[in-house]
């Protein structure tokens, strides 16, 4: 009969092995799912596409001359405009930026629809490294400008008559909170982007979910987020296992989630970086409909909506 330890170390050696050839397998394998919002303030029904998190992953199309998967499920959509929520890149201070993956995603929808970009803590640091393929942030915003997307940083637009989009960046510090929870200024999103939209449905591309409150508060509709790439891992019942901050079980790492009134969806991420890791969190595309009507219409489709307490505002 065969040693139990030698047994018990077999099992664990085969498991670690599957659990690496799954997560292999679901860093290359993104699902679409789609979030309906209603409010009275949209007067017709219209499609977006909602990315963050690349970090220059690419799914490749197996046929060559082809688009990336992505590019064609994005054009499949057919999508009213692309939203950008940051981290498409990777750049780390010191460090070569890596950019070409998302400038060729930003090429192949080039004429499809607007496309938005906003920063993510990536893009922020981009005169923080070295940047042998012109990654500094000028050059990388001309690029970005010639391919057609709108570079939102601070500012707002009207996306269409009835919808107001707007993209705040986030204070570094707040990134580089570990094992707490960061706390941002009160009126912090109205010293950066004015007042939000009262006439006009308000969405807001605020790169991390743990300021819900804030953007709540503010006055955003919708809310976009994503940064926490799912939670890495995700446990049935308990979510994500970590934030890139090394908070735990956060409830934000994904999914949709409401605060008076207000919504505010979570991507899990189209990419990996550092922590090369998923398990029971496949990369996800989000592809959002704005529908006229009232918001517990869609809250009744089975979405998956929860209510969040979120982080402290002082």
């Amino acid at each position: 009969m065969e040693h139990p330890g030698k047994v018990l170390l077999s099992g664990i050696a085969a498991a670690g092995m599957a659990a690496i050839a799954r997560s292999e397998y679901e860093r290359r394998h993104f699902v679409t799912n789609r979030q309906i919002v209603s409010s009275p303030k949209i007067r017709r029904e219209r499609n977006l596409v909602f990315l963050s998190d690349l970090h220059e992953n690419v799914y490749p199309s197996g046929e060559p001359g082809q688009m990336d998967r992505l590019s064609q499920e994005i054009r499949g959509i057919s999508p009213d405009a692309v939203l950008i929520g940051g981290d498409m890149i990777i750049m780390h201070p010191g460090r070569p930026c890596r950019s070409r993956r998302t400038l060729e995603l930003l090429a192949n929808l080039a004429g499809l629809c607007p496309v938005y970009y906003a920063d993510g803590n990536h893009e922020d640091r981009l005169d923080q490294g070295i940047a042998p393929d012109g990654c500094f942030r000028d050059p990388f915003l001309r690029e970005i400008a010639r391919l057609g997307a709108v570079y939102l940083r601070d500012r707002s637009v009207n996306l269409f008559p009835d919808v107001r989009l707007s993209a705040c960046t986030i204070p570094e510090q707040l990134y580089r909170c570990r094992f707490r929870l960061p706390v941002m200024e009160a009126d912090y999103l109205e010293q950066r982007l004015g007042q939000a939209a009262r006439d006009r449905y308000q969405i807001l591309l605020m790169h991390s979910p743990q300021f819900f409150r804030n953007a709540a508060g503010w006055g955003a509709d919708l809310t976009l987020s994503g940064h926490f790439h799912g939670g890495t891992i995700r446990i049935p019942g308990l979510g994500g296992l970590m934030t890139p901050q090394m908070q735990f079980f956060r409830p934000e790492c994904a999914g949709r989630f409401t605060r008076d009134g207000k919504t505010m969806i979570v991507s899990r991420g189209l990419g990996t970086h550092s922590v090369n890791i998923r398990l029971n969190n496949r990369p996800e595309l989000l592809w959002i409909t704005l529908k006229p009507g009232r918001e517990e219409e869609a809250a009744r489709t089975g979405d998956g909506t929860a209510r969040l307490r979120g982080a402290r505002t002082r």
